[in-house]
């Protein structure tokens, strides 16, 4: 707490959605009633100010749309039709069908779905994890985002922190590949432009002239998917032109004569007829890249959405390390700086509960798994989703909203709003907001904790994940201690309050302030000490994992796994499955790559039901280049149609230049149910998977755009 009077009082709170900014906030109560929430002015990162989505969090926290009591289903499923039901109802037939599935099927007939719609350690990723291993259900592999590139970057770095993002505005060639940090990553845009004033320069590498790309000094319109090829060229260039930092190389880096060898086989020339950059550009790129030091790379997570994702990232890995730009403070790379967060695995997943050859399923087929597509035996009878909005969210969306309308199906939707998954639930229970509930926030964006403290009581009888699932394990009779500590009590248990990062750091600072920063160097690796197991920057990988290995925190802490195809330890190009150079046939139907990305105005699903926000982001639009636009004598404001073989969307069409020919573009987020002729991007996405981390390769889809008026 800030301050208090008798009627008025200021706590602290903390961003609970999934951003790399994770911010900390004032949130200011009279009379028991939120009535502002604003950035945190000390914190160093966040500096005061929230996004447009956050600003106005209290129009979420009391829409006359929450969900605030359990309700049961009394239409058919998908009408939205529901009765009021008392806490002690829910749970009861909660249990008892959970008891009579098992009975029936097994436990593995029951699946969980949930991912990053909470961001923090007590109730986010895995707060269930620990109730659905006791239950010995199901293992839901979540791996929308950032599971490819977590793996490549841990086979190039091991898990380092990498560059603070705080030390941006010490840089002086800055690179933005595959991040719209306008729209996505608003806390870093200070420190990048702190540095331009300095005199640094601003590069962003994107196939869509995003908000970002048009800040920026120059903007390199990349061709999906062919991020990898463009590094590998890069690399070609640094190497022939003796541009590498010798020194670093030997000292610090293992692999150097392999790299050199693959590198040769990406000449300039050929890496312009992959990405469509020309000779000219992917020299100067190469060249001002590894001169202008301190460089520093910010990957984004679209990368990883490609069929060779995984690669991209390792071969962009690389760059740092063969320039010697980790010398420098700000100076390497920024993936994501979770790892150093001090987050106890066996106390937020309990993985001793995991029975050995428990199944796994990814929940970017979850259309297959549930319309009986993937085969599975026992079939899923049962889903529970929470922090999650699969209908919008994962791939193959009529598959989805097919296998949820199966009246055999008991399906229960832990939420805030009635969204597109919710209609199709049995039982739905109310979730509190941030404001409503205590949680420390970890941040893959930046290396500070962050508090929150609930500012005000419960809206109606919704409650916060961590007392679902006390309750639920209550029902299910487990009597297991992890189950009943509080949620104070669970705070002092997630994190390792003794490790190094955290000597200068407690619980009373953080109530204190709100906030405190992990005891991380800012240089890290300016003399190796990478936490490999070579001690060094792994050009050639000494990991030895296949496609399939998933980072545990994204399989419930589950680490067995079936072995895929086999990783070249090297970095290389893996072409998209789909695509008008890859695929030809497939391209004489479907010739236009389709590309998801995030709206300004929402997080995922999050805050597309909230009028102002819907007003601020406009329609669901498809961006198509004016040449294409042409060919298919399509107008601006057209009502298009977007589809291939696996569904369909419509959507007025854009005409812009922002997009390369041949690449279309869609927003994320849009519920199905306000959208216009129902489905939204998804329906049109393929549920396969990226070269690492079994990871969703949402950008790995060709379609075809015709006028429907």
């Amino acid at each position: 707490m800030v301050s208090s009077t008798s009627e008025k009082s200021v706590v602290y709170g903390a961003c609970p959605h999934d951003c790399p900014d994770t911010c900390s906030m004032l949130v200011t109560v009279e009379n028991g009633r939120a009535v502002k929430v604003e950035g945190h002015p000390d914190h160093p990162y966040t500096r005061g100010t929230l996004c447009g989505k956050v600003s106005d969090y209290l129009d979420r926290v009391y829409s006359p749309d929450r969900i605030l009591y359990p309700m049961r289903r009394v239409g058919q499923k998908g009408s939205g039709q529901f009765e009021r039901i008392s806490w002690d109802a829910a749970l009861d037939e909660i249990a008892f069908r959970f008891k009579q599935i098992i009975n029936d099927y097994g436990s593995e007939a029951i699946m969980p779905s949930s991912y990053l719609g909470h961001e923090g350690l007590l109730n986010g990723l895995t707060v269930g994890d620990a109730f659905f291993n006791r239950l010995g259900s199901t293992i839901a592999e979540r791996t929308f985002c950032i599971s490819c590139t977590s793996t490549a970057y841990l086979m190039t770095y091991g898990p380092t922190h990498g560059t603070d993002p705080d030390t941006f505005s010490h840089s002086q060639y800055i690179i933005l590949w595959g991040c719209n940090a306008l729209s996505t990553n608003v806390h870093l845009w200070p420190f990048i432009q702190e540095a331009r004033k300095n005199g640094a320069k601003l590069v962003v590498i994107d196939p869509v002239r995003t908000r970002t790309a048009q800040q920026a000094d120059w903007h390199i319109p990349v061709r999906p998917g062919t991020d990898s090829a463009l590094a590998l060229g890069m690399m070609n260039v640094i190497i022939n032109e003796n541009l590498i930092d010798a020194d670093y190389v030997e000292k610090y880096t293992v692999g150097y004569e392999e790299l050199k060898q693959r590198v040769n086989e990406y000449p300039p020339e050929q890496v312009a007829e992959i990405t469509g950059i020309s000779v000219e550009d992917i020299v100067t790129l190469a060249r001002e890249y590894a001169i202008t030091q301190p460089s520093v790379i910010r990957v984004g997570v679209a990368l990883e959405k490609q069929a060779g994702g995984g690669q991209g990232i390792r071969a962009i890995s690389c760059l740092p390390g063969l320039v010697g730009a980790w010398r420098h403070l700000g100076g390497g790379m920024l993936q994501a700086p979770m790892w150093p967060f001090p987050i106890r695995g066996e106390v937020v997943h309990r993985p001793n509960f995991i029975k050995p050859g428990t199944r796994v399923v990814n929940q970017w087929q979850l259309g297959r798994a549930l319309t009986g597509e993937l085969a599975l035996d026992p079939p899923i009878k049962a889903l529970f989703v929470y922090n999650c909005n699969p209908v919008t969210q994962s791939a193959e969306q009529d598959k989805i909203v097919a296998g949820l309308a199966r009246e055999d199906l008991f399906t229960v939707v832990s939420e805030q709003f009635m969204t597109d998954t919710a209609d199709y639930a049995d039982i739905v229970l109310p979730s509190t907001t941030q404001v409503e509930n205590l949680d420390l926030m970890f941040s893959w964006g930046h290396t500070y904790v962050t508090l929150n403290v609930p500012a005000i009581a419960p809206l109606g009888e919704a409650i916060p994940n961590t007392e679902l699932f006390r309750r639920l394990a209550a029902r299910m009779g487990f009597e297991d201690d992890c189950f009943k500590l509080s949620d104070e009590e669970l705070a002092m248990e997630v994190l390792d309050w003794s490790a190094p990062v955290m000597q200068n750091m407690d619980m009373d600072l953080l109530k204190q302030q709100g906030y405190a920063k992990l005891d991380v160097n800012l240089v890290p690796h300016a003399e190796g000490n990478f936490p490999t197991p070579s001690g060094k920057c792994e050009f050639l990988s000494s990991m030895k994992v296949d496609s399939n290995y998933v980072v545990p925190v994204f399989r419930q802490g589950y680490e067995e796994y079936s072995p895929g195809e086999f990783i070249d330890p090297l970095p290389t190009y893996t072409p998209q499955r789909e695509s008008v150079q890859s695929n030809p046939e497939l391209a004489n139907r479907y010739p236009l790559s389709l590309l998801s990305a995030k709206p300004h105005q929402f997080i995922n699903s999050c805050f597309a039901n909230l009028p102002k926000h819907l007003k601020l982001q406009g329609e669901p639009k498809v961006i198509i280049n004016p040449e294409d636009a042409l060919k298919r004598g399509i107008v601006e404001g057209q009502i298009v149609k977007v589809f291939n073989d696996r569904g369909a969307f419509q959507v007025p069409a854009k005409v812009s230049d922002i997009t390369r020919p041949g690449v279309v573009v869609a927003p994320l987020g849009y519920w199905r149910k306000l959208s216009h002729a129902g489905n939204t991007i998804n329906a049109a996405t393929a549920a396969t998977f990226a070269d690492m981390g079994h990871a969703a390769a949402v950008g790995d889809s060709l379609v075809e755009v015709t006028s429907v008026s």
